[in-house]
């Protein structure tokens, strides 16, 4: 019997299924070019954070005294004494007070670690270290930087002060610089120095820390946390 005579009859595909089949996309890795265009992005607004901290301006101004000393918060330790972060920046608040930078401090921060408020935990410490009381003024509700900025700054417009030395840890300072550039005051920063070696081994995480808060602040708390002073 011929072979043509033995193969078996070819099916035929109905012509809009086989259309069908033809037009079927390939699969895409669209997961993956996803995944890019998100580490892309974050990458960038990281990279602009850092930017944005490595040109954050340290003054608005040239003046060499000031009305007030802001000291920005830090939490107390869980029994209620400072810790060295918190340590190191009322003690260099209390040695521009003695170098007669300002005749006041203004100490800022609620109790947000812990039930401790930091304000009156750092007006203790600053009056122990030699500052009259009736030359610390104590601001106990402010539960981040940008409140600690704006709640100083009432407190100054209320007495009619003008300018300010912020204090705070130099990691701290960039980020409370950008906040209080918004401000009607003159100001200028001081860092604090380490007083713990603990604080210096672990720099590059506080660092990574502050530069995370920064890019919050530049995508998303300077237009929702709005403050006037």
């Amino acid at each position: 019997m011929p072979a043509s005579l033995t193969r078996s009859p070819r099916r035929r595909v109905p012509a809009g299924r086989s259309r069908h089949l033809r037009a079927r996309p390939r699969p895409r890795n669209w997961w993956l070019r996803g995944g890019i265009a998100a580490v892309l992005l974050v990458s960038a607004l990281i990279v602009w954070a850092v930017v944005a901290r490595n040109l954050a301006p340290t003054s608005n101004t040239a003046l060499p005294r000031f009305d007030a000393i802001i000291v920005l918060g830090y939490p107390a330790d869980g029994d209620g004494n400072p810790t060295p972060t918190q340590l190191a920046r009322v003690t260099e608040a209390v040695h521009e007070y003695e170098r007669r930078v300002a005749p006041r401090l203004i100490v800022t921060g609620a109790g947000v670690a812990n039930h401790f408020v930091e304000a009156e935990v750092m007006a203790r410490t600053a009056h122990a270290q030699g500052v009259p009381e009736s030359a610390i003024l104590v601001e106990p509700a402010a539960r981040d930087t940008i409140q600690n900025a704006c709640y100083a700054a009432r407190i100054m417009k209320a007495h009619g002060w003008e300018s300010a030395e912020i204090v705070s840890s130099a990691s701290h300072l960039p980020r409370a610089a950008l906040i209080f550039s918004k401000l009607p005051l003159e100001w200028s920063t001081h860092a604090a120095p380490s007083m713990s070696p603990a604080d210096d081994a672990h720099l590059s995480g506080v660092t990574f820390v502050e530069t995370m808060k920064t890019l919050r602040y530049l995508t998303w708390a300077r237009w929702t946390e709005r403050c006037e002073p």
